[in-house]
């Protein structure tokens, strides 16, 4: 079965749900295979928080990134945008300034 791939779409619309909350200005979101990365700071050296892990064409798994620089899954799998407002209320501090 041919894996899947994080479309254009799918960041466009994550961009989206992050611009209704103004204190979220600092993120962005980058594709790469799978996987839509939630990240901030300078380009040439960002701050991983999130990723979004596609899983099948409608499922994404929501992950966390660690201190140590791995990938840690939050063990949340739903529709995109319901990860989103997943990540947004139920894991503030991954997507915080600090974070």
């Amino acid at each position: 079965m041919p894996k899947l791939h994080a479309e254009a779409d799918d960041a466009d619309d994550v961009r989206d749900l992050f611009a209704r909350h103004k204190n979220l200005s600092h993120l962005r979101v980058r594709r790469r295979a799978d996987c839509l990365i939630v990240e901030s700071g300078p380009d040439n050296d960002p701050t991983r928080h999130a990723r979004f892990r596609r899983v099948t064409v409608g499922l994404w798994i929501l992950d966390a990134a660690t201190h140590g620089g791995r990938w840690e899954s939050t063990m949340h799998r739903a529709p995109l945008t319901q990860l989103v407002d997943t990540l947004v209320k139920d894991f503030p501090w991954l997507v915080s300034e600090s974070g």
